[in-house]
């Protein structure tokens, strides 16, 4: 039975045009719902523009325009951006449409009506790009800690909702709903500002100051808090509470969100429903930052990356593979066009480009115009037989978790096995004999099934060259994950497909900084001594491995994400060749924290994994009890 499924992005503010924040949000939204369309559930993805507020009024006015004006014209270019991007949503909500006024307006009258809002007085330091009051708890400096800027401290009558009368209720439903807000840390976070007493909800601003924004239904002389307008449209998208499609959806419905905005959507947004008297979202998932040059990507900072201009340069599928595979769901990730052109030319175009290439070309001259089928033998089957329900248990087991980057690991690591079954079999070899015509034709049906699933998995991931592998071997039939068993009795009608992701060739010096190098002793010497000072000034502290993956330039390099108690870091290490990235997942390990960083293939490392080594074994240093992750190591 088809589950259904409703997922919703942030709606995006429109004070600024879409760069890469907004594209990563929006492109893994629409895997997710790709892939629950290929598993046959009826889905409903959400995107759309957030138009209200103090920021969009400035930004119209600063242009010489109405704010109407402004918000029409920006829409349009965030709409247009994801018809360019393929994304595949079902509905785009404006929160200057009528629908979705007119529920904000019943949903506020409802609350005032229960007594659920207030009239009040409130002063706090105020930040015009948040469009939101900061407690002297969350201040930095000064300053608001998401754009840098000095707050203004304003003093004002608004209108109230009663959030501090549901922290106890809050705190209990996320304790029983423990996949209510993952992955984990995120919810850790919530929990943690909810030790704290929960402060009641300014949601309305004087039209006296500002204009732009739906009058409140009791107080004409108010307008919306945008926060709380914003967070509405993914009910009133749907429809007027207890229509058809809101009935159909919300029950399951599923937010998208980037970390920035992890306060309104963990603690407003589940309270205004509950004093609506509306179901809670079932999940709310949670993603970190792109950094740049050290920081987090910032339009107000001006280390903003485009996102049009790479997937123009190298293709939407390209730059689609590299943010779902380079980020692990829940943890920051470092952006460049060189990790991403490295990715390309590893995964896309060596691996995965040059499998299609030579099994298309072997099966386009052993078959001709004539089509392939035939049963393969035993043990060239095996490949598909137990290769492909395997990787399409592991997809799916990631997607359950938003886990894109392991999704995509499992589906290399079958790739890899295909490469390496090319290699064994060398059909190339076996076109020379006569005698193996038979074994020849078994290898390139068992690669031509192995080709036709590849078609389906990746759809979610990079959809044009998912088509187009499909199209190569004569199944360009709309995809559907039911239809992935092997099965002998498939009919190909091949064409070469070459240059699927042709190589980029890059030309100037790579950026980054290479790694000291270390002096070995001389042979049969011992090392320099070392005095206690210069040993103490070695941080060794306990880590624990989060994440783990090839680096795609490199044999020998993982790059892994490790906990030390406080944020995730990043540390490259050379233990391919020793550990499966799988396997070093949950490890606690020793690791020198306080080294300088350093850029390896790409890949800035902070910090140094401890291992032991004899000959050609390598182990890593382990506990042999629990100490929890930071931990210094005396």
């Amino acid at each position: 039975m088809a589950r259904v499924f409703y997922l919703t992005t942030p709606i995006y503010y429109v004070n600024a045009t879409p760069h890469l924040g907004h594209a990563y949000t929006t492109i893994i939204a629409d895997a997710m719902a790709r892939y629950r369309r290929l598993a046959g559930d009826e889905v409903w993805l959400l995107t759309g523009t957030d138009e209200h507020g103090d920021t969009n009024a400035r930004a119209a006015a600063q242009a010489g325009i109405s704010p109407q004006q402004h918000v029409d014209r920006m829409s349009a270019v965030y709409r247009e951006t994801w018809q360019r991007l393929g994304i595949s949503h079902d509905d785009f909500i404006r929160t200057t449409e009528e629908r979705h006024k007119a529920v904000v307006r019943q949903v506020l009258q409802g609350l005032w009506d229960r007594g659920e809002i207030y009239f009040g007085k409130y002063g706090g330091h105020y930040c015009f790009g948040c469009e939101r009051f900061y407690t002297e708890k969350e201040i930095v400096e000064g300053k608001c800690p998401d754009h840098r800027t000095p707050l203004t401290w304003i003093e004002e009558e608004n209108y109230f909702f009663k959030m501090s009368k549901y922290q106890d209720w809050l705190v209990a439903h996320i304790g029983d709903h423990p996949d209510l807000i993952r992955p984990e840390r995120y919810r850790n976070e919530i929990l943690g500002f909810l030790r704290e007493p929960l402060q009641d909800l300014s949601i309305s601003r004087p039209r006296a100051r500002l204009d732009w924004g739906i009058p409140l239904p009791f107080d004409e002389r108010f307008v919306t808090y945008v926060w709380f307008d914003a967070l509405l449209n993914y009910v009133s998208a749907l429809g007027p509470v207890g229509s058809a499609r809101y009935t159909r959806f919300w029950p399951h419905v599923q937010h998208l969100i980037g970390k920035d905005i992890l306060k309104p959507h963990g603690v407003y947004w589940p309270c205004m429903l509950k004093a609506a008297g509306l179901p809670v979202y079932t999940r709310l998932n949670v993603h970190g930052f792109w950094n740049l040059a050290g920081g987090k990507m910032s339009k107000s900072v001006g280390n903003v990356v485009e996102a049009l201009a790479l997937t123009d340069k190298y293709g939407h599928d390209a730059f689609r593979y590299f943010l779902m595979r380079e980020m692990p769901f829940g943890l920051d990730a470092s952006f460049s066009e060189e990790a991403l052109v490295a990715r390309l030319n590893a995964d896309l175009a060596n691996d995965l480009g040059n499998l299609v290439a030579r099994a298309t070309a072997l099966m386009v001259s052993f078959a001709g115009d004539e089509p392939l089928q035939g049963s393969a033998l035993p043990d060239d089957w095996a490949v598909v037989e137990h290769g492909i329900p395997t990787t399409r248990q592991h997809v799916g087991e990631a997607m359950e978790e938003f886990a894109f980057h392991r999704a995509l690991a499992g589906i290399w690591s079958f790739i890899a096995i295909l490469n390496g079954f090319v290699d064994t079999r060398q059909p190339w070899a076996l076109a020379k004999t006569s005698p193996d015509r038979k074994r020849l034709g078994s290898v390139l049906v068992t690669l031509a099934e192995a080709l036709r699933f590849l078609g389906i998995i990746l759809d979610p991931f990079m959809p044009h060259a998912a088509a187009r592998i499909r199209e190569a071997i004569g199944h360009a039939n709309p995809p559907r994950l039911d239809d992935t068993d092997p099965d002998r009795s498939h009919v190909f009608r091949v064409r070469r497909l070459g240059g699927l992701f042709p190589r980029v060739e890059r030309t100037g010096k790579p950026s980054g900084v290479a790694a000291p190098a270390v002096p070995a002793p001389a042979a049969g010497l011992p090392p320099a001594p070392v005095s206690i000072e210069e040993f103490g000034r070695l941080d060794l502290r306990v880590a624990e491995i989060v994440a783990a993956e090839p680096i795609p330039t490199s044999k020998k390099l993982l790059k892994l994400t490790v906990r030390l108690g406080g944020e995730p870091r990043t540390l490259v290490a050379g233990i391919a060749e020793h550990y499966r990235p799988a396997d070093l997942v949950g490890k606690r390990v020793v690791v020198v924290a306080n080294l300088e960083p350093a850029t390896l293939m790409g890949v800035q490392s902070r910090g140094m994994v401890l291992a032991a080594s004899e000959g050609e074994r390598l182990a890593l240093l382990a506990l042999d009890r629990d100490v929890p992750p930071g931990a210094k190591i005396t």
